[in-house]
């Protein structure tokens, strides 16, 4: 019987190269990224004062900004001046990060208009009249009769409370003017004079001035004021109820103390259109297309 030839096995070993859609590159993309991030806030930290390491140590210790922005002002409007923040002040972005809640914030720097808006209307709610916002300023009027009795300088119940919720419109303000006028009409006073009326402005004015002005923390803000007496009654813009007014209006000096360019207020995103949802259009799309299915 004849013997059978053994059987010949060959193998062969085939390397694939991963092509130019393999996954490898994002892992190490991510870890470079994720190094460079690292690296640049690191260089940040080291040329950082010490208020802003003091910030970082306290940290872990304190929620930060950004947390309360999102508890006070929703998740659109907060995203809204991150957006912002990072276009025209990357440092100032990573620092919100770090920035404990205590830090008190400045109004003028908040970045869009319904920011400003929505934290007016935080503070002062109705109390707060007249509110204009430009791309460097905002003005408001408080209604003299909330916070002193009629035709006097006598300071109501209200007027401690308000001057503290006004505090916390301007004790962060930085490089920046604060102009109060105190307005009176002359018949508002009981003996209808004009003196009298100017000298009852001019009182509300004093008060008022005091209480801005020890409560600010920055010394690159200046503080004006102005009394007035209106002798004439226009009944189609005034009511005789209101007593007068307590005009408020912060204006941005042209440039900050360290000679940088100011951050002006800005209205980048407009009013909200419903019509531009895409989640809205697509429901709407597939609604129609089964209608006609």
């Amino acid at each position: 019987m004849a013997e059978k030839e053994p059987m010949i096995v060959i193998k062969k070993v085939t390397n694939v190269v991963g092509g130019g859609h393999g996954g490898a590159w994002k892992v190490a993309f991510a870890d470079f990224m994720t190094a460079m991030m690292a690296f640049f806030l690191v260089m940040w930290l080291v040329n950082a004062t010490e208020d802003v390491k003091q910030n970082v140590s306290d940290y872990f210790s304190t929620p930060s900004i950004i947390e309360y922005n999102f508890s006070n002002y929703g998740v659109e409007l907060t995203l809204e001046k991150l957006f912002l923040d990072l276009m025209n002040e990357p440092l100032r972005f990573f620092e919100q990060f770090i920035t404990p809640v205590d830090h008190t914030p400045n109004i003028m720097m908040m970045g869009t208009k319904k920011i400003v808006m929505h934290h007016i209307a935080e503070k002062l709610g109705d109390k707060a009249e007249n509110v204009v916002i430009n791309e460097d300023q905002i003005s408001f009027d408080i209604p003299a009769d909330v916070i002193f009795f009629k035709g006097t300088a006598k300071p109501s119940g209200e007027f401690i409370p308000i001057m503290e919720q006004l505090k916390g419109l301007t004790e962060g303000l930085e490089d920046s003017n604060i102009f109060i006028d105190s307005e009176i009409l002359k018949s508002d006073v009981s003996d209808n004079s004009a003196n009298t009326a100017k000298n009852v402005a001019e009182e509300r004015l004093d008060l008022v001035l005091r209480k801005v002005e020890v409560s600010l923390e920055n010394d690159t803000v200046d503080i004006y004021g102005k009394a007035a007496v209106d002798e004439s009654y226009d009944s189609k813009t005034r009511r005789e109820s209101r007593n007068g007014y307590i005009k408020i209006k912060i204006k941005q000096k042209a440039t900050r103390s360290d000679g940088r360019k100011q951050r002006k207020i800005e209205s980048v995103f407009g009013e909200k259109n419903e019509d531009l949802s895409v989640y809205d259009n697509f429901v709407k799309q597939i609604s129609s297309s089964k209608k006609n299915q």
